[in-house]
């Protein structure tokens, strides 16, 4: 038993050290290429921008650059076992080539690609086929204390072996016999030393945490703007709501005072009339407490508040909660206002029948989907309901997807994280 688990553990190595230098040598016969293509096309492309001609070409360019850079972080993952992350910086879907080529070049992350390439095209193509050739190297040393040895050029060396006799050659031999010993060591790190290079050119370290700062600054300020329309909306509200007929009212007090003893009859209809002002004011009070934080979400959480939405909606809909317990208050509203946006652009806009809304909670993120059966066609722009959902989930590092191909269905996806 333990000589066949010896043997299964050599079989395991030997095949470990085979396909290394098999991905080794893949790499290398892609890295050298594409890197040079890839760097020549940039290099073109952008000098000559000046004159136009850029203009048009660079974008192609670059997106051509950014697929080869994604498809080299896949060999990292799926090879190496190295993650390297991807920060591109979005751009808008109907911007014109001018703004897509500045765009992409004012992007750090275009700038760590295009100096990847010559690191790829050098020390990367160096490494990857080190993985190769270290495990087949070893093989030369034995064919020359073979004999090949008689047919080399005077003087040939084999690493640091100088082989001119039959004992250099054997000392060649013997150095393979080291090499050969080191390959199941060496070749998957080599490999591994490829890919961690890659890491470190592609991935954006300082740049992830400035283009955080970046995302932060936006998100805040998106914050303060929205709580300052918000402030803004509350005042109006009370304004020309709830305050206005309190002060009417209090004038119509005033009024009674006076009338009590000269004309009850007045009085009475003034009172009356009070009450029916006290009684709306009150109503538009909780409207407006309802606008702030509805109490059904304080009191039965995320869940029955959207079931709640759902309720008052002109078309049929159907709600799917799986929550576990209950998120942090914040999020629960953010959540809640997301979904009401949502729902209200759907039976504006969409033209649905029939809407289906999912709720769900998995690996420390809220996930929300809204479906529709309408026509389509809904997009993230500015103006939008959408845009303003966005910006309300990015508060909080939430995410919004949307999938409306022409003729429908659309689905709204929201994530957020939560505890």
């Amino acid at each position: 038993m333990n000589m066949e688990t010896k043997s299964g553990t050599r079989t395991a190595r030997t095949r470990d050290v085979a396909l290394s230098a098999v991905r080794g040598l893949a790499v290398a016969l892609i890295a050298l290429p594409g890197s040079v293509l890839c760097f020549c096309l940039t290099l073109v492309s952008v000098a000559l921008v000046p004159i136009g001609v850029g203009i048009v070409t660079t974008p192609w360019v670059l997106t051509g650059v950014r697929a080869f850079a994604d498809w080299r972080r896949l060999l990292a993952a799926r090879w190496g076992g190295v993650r390297i992350r991807r920060h591109y910086r979005p751009l808008p879907a109907d911007a014109n080539p001018w703004a897509r080529t500045f765009g992409m070049l004012r992007d750090p992350a275009t700038w760590r690609d295009f100096l990847w390439l010559p690191a790829d095209m050098t020390a990367g193509f160096v490494t990857a086929l080190l993985a190769f050739a270290l495990a087949l190297y070893p093989l030369e040393g034995f064919a020359i204390a073979a004999g090949l040895w008689r047919v080399l050029p005077d003087g040939y060396w084999y690493g640091f072996v100088r082989v001119t006799d039959q004992t250099s050659a054997f000392y060649a031999a013997a150095l393979g016999v080291v090499l050969l010993a080191a390959a199941p060591w060496l070749t998957p790190r080599l490999l591994h030393a490829h890919f961690r290079l890659t890491g470190a050119l592609l991935g954006s370290g300082r740049g992830e945490l400035a283009e955080r700062v970046r995302v932060l600054t936006e998100t805040r300020r998106d914050a303060v703007d929205t709580s300052a329309a918000e402030l803004r909306r509350i005042e109006r509200d009370l304004h020309d709501g709830a305050q206005a007929r309190l002060v009417a009212m209090g004038m119509d007090l005033g009024t009674i005072e006076s009338l009590l003893e000269k004309d009850p009859a007045k009085a009475r209809q003034l009172l009356a009339q009070a009450r029916a002002s006290s009684a709306e004011a009150l109503t538009e009070l909780r409207e407006l407490v309802r606008g702030i934080h509805p109490p059904v979400l304080a009191e039965r959480g995320l869940g029955d508040a959207v079931r709640a939405l759902a309720l008052r909606l002109p078309v049929a809909s159907e709600v799917n909660v799986d929550l576990p317990g209950r998120a942090e208050a914040p999020v629960e509203a953010a959540a809640y206002f997301a979904v009401s946006e949502v729902l209200t652009n759907a039976v504006k806009h969409s033209g649905a029948d029939r809407l289906w809304i999912d709720l769900h909670r998995a690996e420390g993120r809220l996930r929300v989907t809204v479906t529709d059966n309408g026509r389509g066609g809904a997009v993230i722009g500015a103006g939008s309901g959408l845009a303003g959902v966005e910006r309300r989930l990015g508060t909080f590092d939430g995410v919004l997807a949307v999938s409306s191909p022409a003729g429908g269905p659309t689905m709204v996806t929201m994530e957020i994280p939560c505890a």
